[in-house]
């Protein structure tokens, strides 16, 4: 079997039209062209009320190959779906805060910032850390000399201008 391409997976399953009332983002490393094989579609979505975005997910896809959902009954923890369609994973991910507040958007943004911003080096850089098994996250952190929590440390990025990012681009040799 021929697996289409990631667009095409998504256009299939309608999951933009089908979770558009709930602002679908698709995040990750395909967009930023930066997969491995086995990565996911993934897809944040801001659900104020999770319990229906948990309904419209299982109307929808219940069905789909490998289809699990988590929903925590109590807190404001995220919905999470996972299932194939088009021979591709996806993972949907409903949490209560709009989608520009939530980590995953965050970071996808300050990734695409800072390569939007590079010469190529840090892609390959990020690429070859994928390669290798790192997750994106991490293998960013790596690049880029960041300490400590991966996660945290590009969230603190994110806050920061052109200029910032391309003088941290400028101190790293990636060679």
């Amino acid at each position: 079997m021929v697996v289409p391409d990631y667009v095409a997976a998504i256009t299939n399953s309608a999951v933009t039209t089908t979770l558009s009332p709930f602002d679908p983002r698709v995040v990750g490393t395909l967009p930023l062209g930066l997969a491995v094989p086995g990565s996911d579609i993934d897809i944040v979505c801001h659900a104020a009320d999770p319990n229906a975005f948990a309904a419209v997910v299982w109307e929808q896809y219940h069905l789909a190959d490998g289809f699990v959902l988590y929903r925590w009954m109590s807190g404001t923890r995220p919905a999470i779906a996972r299932f194939r369609w088009d021979g591709w994973p996806f993972e949907l991910f409903g949490d209560t805060r709009p989608v520009e507040e939530q980590p995953g958007w965050l970071h996808f943004e300050v990734e695409r910032r800072l390569l939007a911003l590079d010469d190529g080096r840090l892609r390959q850089a990020v690429g070859t850390q994928r390669a290798a098994g790192k997750k994106t996250e991490p293998a960013f952190a790596a690049v880029l000399g960041i300490g400590g929590d991966p996660y945290r440390g590009l969230l603190e990025l994110a806050a920061a201008s052109d200029a910032q990012l391309r003088a941290l681009l400028a101190a790293r040799d990636f060679a």
